[in-house]
């Protein structure tokens, strides 16, 4: 009788589990609706925030962020952002990496359509605070000296930190974390250079 009763008891435990299951999956999916547009529209706005650091003000009437193309750069997925004025192609901008001394450096970058740096900005790095991170602008301006430069101003064997006979400045103890941010700005604007007519398409 009494193993009559267990038995019972049992056999409602994987239904009630079930139901629990299923009322779990239900409430996650609707949550998950409920914030999936108010995440995309904060993803979007930081996305036009920090494009909008590195594009000086007047040079776009258009919305960036929908008009895109994607080339590939070294096995992986480019996008690139076309700011316009007046219907008029005025900029790209677009994200290039390189590694530094603890990871990946991913950079942002906006150049005008003569093969112009108009602004850069890292977006993200793992360097060693107090040292590699003074590649953030809000720590130091280092990262401003690239605009108004293109290839070949300076000549392409200058386009090194100074302990490489270059013409950009390192930080003492750090010289790998600039180095890499050179060196993924230089291979940004090669890529630019390379790649201009079907960016301008």
């Amino acid at each position: 009788m009494m193993l009559e009763s267990i038995r019972e008891k049992m056999a409602y435990q994987p239904l009630l589990l079930g139901i629990v299951a299923l009322l779990a999956s239900a409430a996650l999916a609707l949550a998950s609706g409920a914030t999936g547009a108010a995440i995309a529209a904060a993803e979007a706005k930081d996305l036009r925030d920090s494009l909008s650091e590195v594009l000086p003000a007047g040079l776009a009437d258009n919305d960036f962020l929908s008009d895109t193309v994607d080339l590939e750069k070294d096995g992986k997925t480019v996008t690139i952002y076309r700011a316009r004025q007046g219907g008029a192609m005025t900029a790209a901008l677009f994200k290039v990496s390189e590694r530094g001394y603890a990871g990946e450096i991913q950079v942002l970058m906006a150049v005008d359509m003569s093969g112009r740096i108009l602004g850069v900005r890292v977006l993200k790095h793992s360097e060693t605070p107090g040292l590699g991170d003074k590649i953030e602008v809000r720590k130091t301006p280092w990262v401003l000296d690239f605009a108004g430069k293109a290839l070949g101003e300076p000549a392409a064997e200058l386009w090194a930190v100074k302990k490489d006979n270059g013409v950009f400045e390192q930080f003492a103890g750090a010289t790998v974390t600039p180095r890499a941010v050179v060196k993924a700005v230089k291979g940004g604007l090669a890529f630019f250079a390379a790649h201009q007519r079907e960016i301008s398409a």
